[in-house]
């Protein structure tokens, strides 16, 4: 598991994630499942100034244990623009992300294989802390969170799925070339109203994480089938 922030992203394991399966770069490529955070993981409120603040949207942890059950790499990717605003540290990042699993773990066993974040803004966008106020590849819409993953854990990406609550995350879903999926959750609802960011199109629109899952499963089982 990597921490990703930039163009040139410092290799290294992180901490926050306890179990990690082992994804050969000699074996055949996997599908995988990218998920957004807030709004499709936990409640969305606004920036999370308290660590304590941060709570699972209910069935989350269930929903996720049963992508971890049926073997599929469930990999976090996340804007993640406070530390360049000047609102909190990525020490504080990396303490709900801290929680996060925590919870998910308390709650039914679940894990996340691995977790990539941007907290990079660039000025024209509210970028005030010079350490990360720039533009970057890895801030969604743009592919390079995902494009490291693939790398790094040996994914396909064409075979794969993207959950967001925002349209940026159904953009950054074609944009590489995966399904996206917009559930209703979090923003969901306003970006399906129009009233927040702008119109998307998913390939699939779900009530929360649950029922993505639930339409995900059978594109898993069919390609795990395929390459069995």
């Amino acid at each position: 598991m990597r921490r990703w922030w930039g163009f040139n992203p410092p290799v290294g394991r992180s901490p926050i994630l306890p179990r990690l399966r082992s994804w050969s770069r000699f074996g055949v490529a996997k599908a995988a499942v990218f998920l957004d955070r807030d709004g499709v993981l936990n409640i969305e409120r606004g920036y999370l100034y308290h660590v304590a603040d941060l709570d699972l949207i209910p069935g989350v942890a269930q929903a996720v244990r049963h992508l971890n059950d049926l073997g599929v790499f469930c990999c976090l990717v996340s804007n993640q623009a406070g530390p360049a605003r000047g609102y909190y540290s990525v020490a504080h990042v990396e303490a709900l992300h801290h929680r996060l699993i925590d919870r998910l773990d308390s709650e039914a066993g679940a894990f996340l294989d691995a977790l990539y974040y941007c907290p990079y803004l660039s000025p024209p966008e509210g970028g005030i802390v010079p350490e990360f106020a720039r533009w970057g590849t890895w801030r969604k819409p743009n592919t390079g969170m995902l494009v490291a993953a693939a790398w790094d854990h040996d994914l396909d990406l064409s075979r794969s799925f993207m959950v967001g609550d925002k349209a940026t995350d159904i953009d950054l879903a074609r944009n590489a070339g995966v399904r996206g999926i917009l559930v209703q959750t979090g923003y969901g609802e306003q970006v399906l109203a129009g009233t927040y960011q702008h119109h998307a199109q998913p390939d699939y629109i779900a009530r929360d994480l649950a029922a993505a899952v639930e339409w995900m499963i059978p594109f898993l089982a069919r390609d795990q089938n395929s390459q069995s």
